[in-house]
């Protein structure tokens, strides 16, 4: 019995081998085929790309001219999903997000309410300046984003899959808009920080957008195959020491775990939805270098993006100028010995 389970096992292996093997390619053509499109800002699209491929939603967070948009329209082509696009503003109602219903009349003077579906119903919606909506607007799309459903007059509404949230925030402007609550912000796979270009991106940047022609991204898989690929990161395999990096990393982060640079300075940290979306992430992001298995330096270059948005500091510590940044750079720091 336990010589065909160890050859189940093998054959199971070398499926997901082989399936990975092919993942690898069609990922390094999305990455390039991105790269038409956006230049520079390769951590950008590499984190952006990681929670798509992890099946959760992204936080991008960057002055406006920063190519947010661009990157979100271009993911959305290259990936082969249906995309929309929603402009938070103070007056955004939930029912512009999520639909509702109307009133039909027929020839016979007969009435029956039909369903018209808001722009929810897609398969990667970007919401743009989501901190200028009212709380109900964001709790509305938080909670779709959350169950993967709606519920409309007491009927419950699918969403299409996969469904993806690329959600845009202004970090500059803060006057009249709701800053996103913490249970809410965890809903966030990562925190995408977009900064700006480097010079020789600048440049092409320059070169390549104000001529006659620019360059358009084609697709390369399609929603089909892209949950074939988030299914199958799901099935890789993550060694014990990887593991035991994401759980060290994500206690460190917490106070009265025993750090005492976090006992001073960390007010709350990130709770267990960290660890998973570190362990899917690494997961992805091997795949995304063309590796078969997550490593170490996987969870700590994903740190930043995964933990930032989970955690605040004391008062004591913003006082002194502190940063969520810096305290996780300290993490990484001490994690790396």
């Amino acid at each position: 019995m336990s010589v065909m389970k160890g050859a189940a096992d093998a054959v199971d292996e070398k499926a997901i081998v082989a399936a990975a093997e092919s993942a690898l390619g069609e990922i390094a053509q999305v990455r390039a085929e991105v790269g038409k499109v956006i230049f520079g800002q390769e951590s950008v699209v590499e984190q952006t790309l990681l929670a798509v491929l992890s099946g959760g939603h992204a936080l991008l967070v960057g002055v406006p001219g920063l190519a947010k948009t661009k990157l979100v329209a271009t993911l959305g082509t290259v990936l082969g999903l249906d995309s929309s696009r929603v402009q938070f503003t103070p007056d955004l109602m939930p029912s512009d997000i999520l639909g509702s219903e109307v009133m039909d009349q027929d020839a016979s003077g007969r009435r029956s309410f039909r369903f018209v579906p808001g722009p929810i119903f897609t398969q990667l919606l970007m919401a743009d300046e989501i901190n200028r909506a009212s709380p109900r607007t964001q709790s509305a799309l938080l909670q779709a984003m959350q169950e993967y459903h709606i519920t409309v007059a007491g009927a419950r509404k699918d969403l299409p899959a996969p469904f993806h949230v690329l959600a845009t925030q202004n970090p500059l402007e803060q006057e009249g808009t709701y800053p996103l609550p913490e249970a809410q912000l965890d809903r966030f796979l990562m925190q995408v920080d977009v900064g700006y270009p480097d010079i020789a991106a600048e440049r092409q940047i320059l070169l390549e957008t104000t001529g006659v022609g620019e360059a358009t991204a084609h697709p390369v898989i399609d929603a089909a195959r892209l949950q074939q690929i988030q299914s199958l990161i799901r099935q890789m395999p993550v060694g014990e020491k990887v593991v035991d990096a994401i759980l060290s990393l994500v206690r460190s982060a917490r106070p009265g775990n025993g750090n005492a640079a976090t006992d001073k300075n960390v007010a709350w940290g990130p709770g267990p939805r960290a660890g998973q979306a570190l362990m899917l992430c690494a997961r992805a992001r091997a795949l995304y270098d063309g590796r078969l298995a997550p490593s170490i330096d996987d969870i700590l270059a994903l740190a930043e993006p995964v933990l930032q948005h989970r955690m605040a500091l004391t008062f004591a510590a913003r006082a002194e100028g502190m940063t969520v940044r810096d305290v996780i750079a300290d993490l990484v720091k001490q994690a790396r010995g």
